[in-house]
């Protein structure tokens, strides 16, 4: 089985490419949203109210994301931090998924910040979504109801659209110029054939398993 990890920046599109790779019958563990879940953990709560105090709590006393997310998304070193206390918790829970479906010729997980957050390794070949930054700009004001300036301030956290594409091993480019489904089918049909091909050179003790 391989691991196949699909990123994109915020408003690429990424979570629509995943949908279609779900249609194939590929198996996708969406990472961001996977994320929040950890916020209701009470070690994950407390870690947060240790650092970012209890500013970020609701009447309720769980945590306020759109609190969170105003101070980490204009202190690099906040959001650093937060990372620092769910991206090992999500990657954990991710490779635990994964063994789940290892029947299956490979797998998927969205996230976006996979360069960024230095976990490259963790997969066999990342697909990037790739979109200009003007058209994903404003698919996020559309999307989420966003000021421009607050997305622009998120994207400023993540690499630019160019450098992810000249970084990972496919990318899909959902900015009107092509159809997306035909570049997926494209990626889907060499993933399976490298897929199998390993399955091969396993069965035949060309490589460790």
């Amino acid at each position: 089985m391989l691991k196949i990890g699909l990123t994109g920046n915020i408003g690429s599109g990424k979570t629509l490419i995943s949908e279609v790779f779900s249609t194939l019958g590929i198996p996708v563990y969406h990472a961001d949203e996977e994320s929040k879940k950890f916020l209701d953990e009470t070690a994950v709560k407390n870690e947060v109210l240790k650092h970012f105090g209890y500013g970020v709590l609701t009447t309720g006393h769980e945590i306020n994301r759109r609190s969170l997310a105003s101070i980490v998304f204009t202190d690099g070193q906040a959001l650093k931090l937060l990372n620092s206390i769910l991206h090992p918790r999500v990657m954990r829970d991710f490779h635990k998924w994964a063994d789940g479906h290892s029947d299956k010729a490979y797998i998927i997980q969205e996230a976006a910040i996979i360069f960024e957050a230095g976990f490259r390794s963790d997969y066999d070949y990342i697909i990037h979504v790739s979109c200009p930054k003007e058209m994903a700009i404003d698919r996020v004001i559309k999307r989420d109801k966003m000021d421009g300036h607050s997305v622009l301030r998120r994207m400023q956290f993540q690499l630019d659209d160019a450098e992810k594409s000249g970084l990972s091993d496919f990318v899909i480019r959902n900015d009107g110029s092509e159809m997306v489904i035909p570049q997926v089918l494209s990626i889907h049909k060499k993933l399976l054939e490298i897929s199998a091909k390993r399955n091969d050179d396993i069965a035949s003790g060309a490589v460790d398993a």
